[in-house]
């Protein structure tokens, strides 16, 4: 299998590749920049400049690309950018893959699109909601419909917070986590909709490989508490949850992206079960195991 990558060096991007090249298929990415090698190919979202035989030759397309939410404070010239960035980007993506409609393209999404939610549950066929984030994904969901319209099977990964031994989430919070020092995020104990990395990449083969068209949540089946993530994180490396952490103290140390860690999304993966998906973490203490011992910080007996 041919499979082009946008974002390929992100920390989905990047877990994918090498899946992918294990099994030795082909993986082409798209830089920023003049290619490396037979492997990447150049592209220019804000200028409309992609090779088009390059995309219509892959089997599948895995679009990750957009600006960081949490790189910079999130100014109105930043909110922007990272609106306008996903939107270009797909859109470009959408277009050039359309006359491939035997294709399957994988749009990048989040649960952002939800918005924070309290305790209802979500599926995939819950309205959006009518945060900044839910904004974003909504407009990035929509750049995509050039290829839907052309009948390419079109999956929408609606992305949850995904828990890996290095980078991403785990490379602002794990280290207070394996000093015993953070026992929360906020005060309002919201849910949390996650899933492992290496389960996330599993999820998105599987979709490829499956007839799905549309959304698909791609979280574990078990959404849990803040606490309770906490205290799996906190026991999988053998210390006492530490204090909850009050929420502008959060942004000062890890930016505005704790605003989407801070939202309440208590969803199901209903897609990913009706597929017959099976998950190698499907629980929090299964998950926190794997992550602290894939990032070294589990004790020995671990």
């Amino acid at each position: 299998m041919r499979v082009v990558i946008s974002g390929a060096s992100g920390l989905i991007g990047t877990a994918l590749t090498k899946s992918l090249r294990a099994d030795d298929h082909e993986v082409i990415a798209l830089v920023r920049r003049s290619p490396q090698g037979p492997f990447e190919s150049e592209w220019d979202p804000a200028g409309g400049v992609i090779d088009q035989d390059v995309v219509q030759s892959a089997d599948a397309v895995v679009n990750f690309a957009g600006a960081s939410i949490g790189a910079k404070r999130l100014t109105n010239s930043h909110k922007r950018l990272v609106k306008q960035s996903r939107v270009d980007s797909t859109d470009l993506i959408a277009r050039a893959y359309a006359p491939r409609t035997d294709g399957v393209l994988l749009s990048g999404s989040a649960m952002g699109f939800y918005g924070a939610r309290g305790t209802e549950e979500l599926s995939e066929r819950s309205a959006p909601g009518d945060t900044f984030l839910s904004d974003i994904v909504l407009a990035w969901e929509a750049a995509a419909e050039p290829a839907v319209e052309a009948g390419v099977r079109t999956v929408f990964i609606r992305s949850g917070l995904v828990l890996a031994p290095h980078g991403g989430f785990a490379a602002r919070l794990l280290p207070l986590v394996k000093r015993g020092i953070l026992g929360g995020l906020g005060s309002a104990n919201p849910w949390h909709a996650w899933i492992t990395l290496h389960d996330e990449v599993r999820a998105l083969r599987y979709l490829i490989d499956s007839d799905h068209a549309g959304p698909a949540n791609i979280i574990a089946p078990s959404p849990v508490r803040d606490q309770d993530l906490m205290d799996a994180l906190s026991a999988a490396v053998g210390k006492k949850a530490g204090l909850v952490v009050p929420a502008w103290m959060l942004e000062i140390a890890i930016g505005p992206a704790i605003d989407d860690l801070l939202s309440s999304q208590k969803a199901t993966p209903g897609v990913l079960t009706r597929l017959g998906f099976t998950w190698d973490h499907a629980t929090i203490d299964e998950a926190a195991t794997w992550v602290m011992t894939e990032a070294g910080l589990a004790p020995p007996s671990m």
